[in-house]
């Protein structure tokens, strides 16, 4: 791997693992389907401006807008509300650990529904992330588990919507530039959360006043949807698929470390051991039979 790759991963896993802070920061003041709008919106102004200055084409003619917009929901809106009401119950050191589980679920689904192959080396993989997720749970006999059962699931539901929309990710039209991909996904995207936001909560732009607000929408929404886009396929390009799929080790331990420096986040024996069984059952699963990269990248 030469520097540059090396430098663009590593800036990549702090941008992603960042969001869930950013999530943390922006949730006093805005529901989940509102910060679900507000960084699909920030990231849909920004890959325009990168479109327009790069002169890309947008080619609207081109673009399926029904399995656009299925796979926008689906592997984009959808997941990102999950993990923004997860993180109301969970330490955003928690959430990106369980985000990480997301190849698991595509590799799951994708046996169950796509005829994807396996072999015993997957299924081993499956079964030490799976202890790891027990681990994260912290059985005992007293409360049965010391995680927020709610928050839990819901992050478990948006790593599986991350997972179907990969499936239906491979059906777009293999005509379309990355530009534009990014760009009928976050269009799509702000389009059906804005109106579950407008509708269902009491969505306002006051709160954007606060620095901090301004701050955390900027680096969740121009940064973590926008620019993190780009690089994610600057890797695919220049290093590969394999390349490109190590920022899904390196994203929990980059949230443990956002969580740890500036939310006083408390880091738990249980915590580290199910990072570590989680991202080693995610490496097995992608040892042989390698997973699918997304058109669209899982975002976070």
């Amino acid at each position: 791997m030469t520097r540059t790759l090396f430098l663009v991963l590593a800036l990549l896993s702090l941008i992603w693992g960042g969001s869930f802070y950013f999530v943390k920061i922006l949730l006093p003041d805005f529901g989940p389907w509102s910060i679900a709008f507000l960084r699909s919106f920030f990231g849909f102004i920004t890959i325009v401006i990168v479109m327009l200055l790069l002169k890309k084409p947008f080619g609207l003619k081109q673009i399926a807008w029904i399995p656009m917009v299925t796979m926008a929901l689906i592997n984009t809106a959808i997941p990102w509300a999950f993990i923004a009401f997860s993180e109301t119950r969970l330490t955003s050191s928690m959430a990106s650990v369980l985000n990480a589980t997301t190849p698991l679920w595509t590799l799951t689904i994708g046996i169950l529904f796509f005829k994807a192959v396996s072999g015993r080396m997957q299924w081993f993989g499956m079964l030490i992330a799976f202890l790891g997720i027990v681990v994260l749970l912290d059985i005992n006999p007293v409360s049965l588990v010391s995680v927020d059962a709610i928050g839990f699931i819901c992050m478990l539901l948006a790593t599986c919507c991350y997972a179907i929309g990969t499936q239906l990710s491979k059906r777009l039209p293999g005509n379309l530039s990355m530009y534009q991909i990014t760009f009928g996904t976050l269009l799509s995207t702000m389009v059906g959360s804005g109106i579950l936001a407008f509708a269902w909560e009491s969505f306002s732009f006051a709160p954007l006043a606060e620095p901090s607000s301004i701050g955390a929408v900027l680096g969740i929404g121009v940064m973590g949807s926008g620019i993190a886009y780009i690089l994610y396929y600057y890797l695919v390009q220049k290093g590969g698929p394999e390349i490109a799929s190590l920022v899904t080790y390196l994203i929990p331990a980059s949230a443990i470390l956002w969580g740890y420096l500036f939310l006083n986040e408390e880091i738990t024996w249980n915590l580290l051991a199910g990072t570590i069984l989680i991202v080693g059952g995610v490496f097995l699963t992608g040892k042989k039979a390698k997973l699918p990269v997304s058109k669209v990248p899982m975002d976070v």
